[in-house]
C-alpha cells in the first residue's frame, strides 16, 4: 500500500516536470512557433476553448503566425483573446486570417518573459506540493485505519519528501536553464 502511494506521487511529479517542459519549450525566443498560442482561451459561443480548437495555426515565415478560424465570425474573438493575453503579442486582422508578428525581444519583452517563465514554474512547484499534500494525507488515513505502522508511514513520508525535494530542485533547474535563454541575446 505504502509502494503504490509513493509511485503514484512520483508518477503524477513526473507527469508535472514534462507539462513544465512542454509549456516552456513554447516560450520562444524571438521566434515564431504554432504552439505559442496552444494556452490561449477564445470565447467560443461561452465555452472558453483553446485556439486550435477553433482555428488553424500556420507559421507565415520566422517571426508571423496567422490564424485562420473555422468561422468567420470567430476572428473578433480570436483577436481579443490574443491581445488579452500575457504574450504581449499585437495581431493584426486581415479579412478572415489573423497575422500575429512575434515583437523584437527588447529588454523589456526579455524581462516580461522570464515573468512568464517564472509564474510557470511556481504552478508546478505547487503541483508537485499538492501532490505530496495528498500522498501524506493517504498515508496518515493508512495510520488511522491501522493498516500501517507508525514508523512506517513516517518513513514513507520522508520518502516522499524527499521525491518532492528532488522534483523541485529538478523544475529549479528547467527554469534557470531557460531564463539563461531568455537573457542569451
Amino acid at each position: 500500500m505504502i509502494a503504490d502511494i509513493k509511485k503514484s506521487a512520483e508518477e503524477k511529479m513526473k507527469k508535472t516536470l514534462e507539462t513544465l517542459r512542454n509549456d516552456l519549450g513554447k516560450i520562444r525566443t524571438g521566434r515564431a512557433h504554432t504552439g505559442l498560442l496552444d494556452h490561449v482561451m477564445v470565447d467560443y459561443y461561452g465555452t472558453p476553448t483553446a485556439i486550435n480548437g477553433v482555428a488553424n495555426v500556420t507559421l507565415l515565415d520566422a517571426r508571423t503566425l496567422a490564424v485562420t478560424p473555422w468561422e468567420k465570425k470567430m476572428v473578433a474573438a480570436i483577436d481579443k483573446a490574443i491581445r488579452d493575453s500575457d504574450l504581449g503579442l499585437n495581431p493584426a486582422t486581415m479579412g478572415e486570417t489573423v497575422r500575429v508578428p512575434m515583437p523584437a525581444l527588447t529588454e523589456e519583452r526579455r524581462k516580461d518573459l522570464i515573468k512568464v517563465v517564472h509564474k510557470e514554474g511556481e504552478g508546478a512547484r505547487v503541483a508537485v506540493r499538492n501532490i505530496r499534500r495528498v500522498a501524506n494525507n493517504h498515508l496518515k488515513d493508512l495510520l488511522k485505519q491501522k493498516k500501517v505502522a507508525e514508523d512506517d508511514e513516517r518513513r514513507a513520508q520522508d520518502d516522499v519528501q524527499k521525491l518532492t525535494d528532488r522534483h523541485i530542485a529538478e523544475i529549479d533547474k528547467l527554469l534557470a536553464a531557460k531564463e539563461a535563454e531568455l537573457i542569451a541575446v
